[in-house]
């Protein structure tokens, strides 16, 4: 009987790795460090080192690590922040939380990211209007397939605004000679279990290579302490990741090529076996695709998945509702449809993904899913 098939397999990395995670959380429990212990800074120089990025900080989540950019920056009431209306509700809350304001911004349908002409209207209407002030641009790496940086970037400078890349699905990814985390000026990604390089609980880090920036950063993740962590130089709050977690991103950082390595294949795998059937999502000749998850576009998608499931596989909707949809987040909803980003709620489809999968389980469901077109 063939094995069954996983939809995130968080299992077979931590059998893999038992050893060596033990050992590293009984130093741990040895040295007593629980908070800013030599594995935090010892994983953050990791980090740095394998993005390229000159700086790397770990926090206590993504979401932390949107708001202590957010914060950095000193965005505040009257300030806009540009993002795709497709994406997970951390990006907006996180804006939301500082008290500005989040623009909803259509997708490409193809690469699933944000549509830098869409931008481009969107920053033109703020403007035009005299309300709010653009400061921020937060380009989602959906899926793990980063955002057209190239385009995104002299827009937002055009108009005077910062770029944040939020990365949470696609740390291992890159787009030309760089990785992200050294794509543009600051990047923010989430360490949450399924992520591409994910920790036994909540976590996350930042990049950037701004000294200054940094500097804030740190201070902001420890309530706003000055260097000696004594004096409140500004409002902060505990956006500390823990010793642990850091040493399981450490323990995991030693097979993270070899994964990202094996996701690309699977990938590679399923386009082979799919044979251009159906739309996948598609990005540009400079991107490196990290897969954080294999997401295609189908019609009749109940129907699908139903028959998936008949089979015994596993799928999952990321998202099925855009956020300027959301309960939370109708009072900025756009005037004007969302066109690409209501399309994709209604049809984007993610099949089982992970490194550990087979080549057999790989075409067991790229055969269940062209019968079940």
């Amino acid at each position: 009987m063939s094995d069954p098939i996983l939809f995130f397999d968080l299992k077979s990395p931590a059998k893999r790795l038992r050893a060596d995670i033990e050992k590293r959380l009984m130093a741990i429990l040895d040295h007593g460090q629980y908070i800013g212990g030599p594995e935090v800074t010892g994983m953050e120089a990791e980090l740095a080192a394998f993005t390229g990025a000159k700086h790397a900080l770990a926090v206590a989540s993504g979401t932390d690590a949107l708001v202590i950019a957010l914060m950095g920056e000193d965005v505040g009431p009257g300030d806009a922040v540009f993002l795709p209306a497709f994406t997970y509700n951390a990006t907006a809350n996180a804006i939301l939380m500082t008290g500005a304001t989040p623009i909803f911004v259509d997708v490409d349908r193809a690469t699933c990211n944000i549509d830098p002409a869409q931008l481009e209207l969107a920053i033109e209407r703020v403007v035009a209007e005299g309300k709010l002030k653009p400061k921020m641009v937060i380009a989602v790496d959906l899926y793990g397939l980063p955002a057209d940086y190239p385009a995104i970037i002299p827009i937002a400078k055009s108009h005077g605004m910062t770029v944040l890349s939020d990365a949470a699905q696609a740390l291992g990814g890159g787009q030309g000679n760089k990785r992200i985390g050294a794509l543009c000026e600051m990047t923010a990604t989430s360490f949450y279990p399924s992520k591409t390089l994910g920790a036994y609980g909540d976590g996350g880090a930042m990049f950037t290579d701004d000294d200054a920036r940094f500097e804030r950063w740190s201070s902001i993740r420890w309530h706003g302490t000055d260097a000696a962590k004594k004096e409140s130089i500004r409002v902060g709050l505990n956006g500390r990741l823990d010793s642990m977690q850091c040493a399981v991103i450490q323990a995991k950082l030693t097979i993270f090529e070899e994964e990202l390595q094996a996701r690309a294949a699977h990938a590679a795998r399923y386009l082979k076996n799919l044979n251009g059937k159906v739309a996948v999502q598609t990005g540009g000749p400079d991107d490196r695709h990290a897969w954080g998850l294999f997401t295609i576009m189908v019609d009749n998608r109940d129907a699908v998945m139903a028959r998936l499931k008949d089979q015994g596989i596993p799928s999952a909707v990321y998202y099925a509702k855009p956020l300027h949809q959301h309960k939370a987040f109708a009072a900025h909803a756009p005037a004007e449809p969302l066109v690409n980003c209501e399309w994709l709620a209604d049809h984007a489809l993610s099949l089982p993904f992970h490194p550990y999968l087979t080549d057999e389980q790989i075409d067991r469901v790229s055969s269940a899913l062209l019968d079940a077109l």
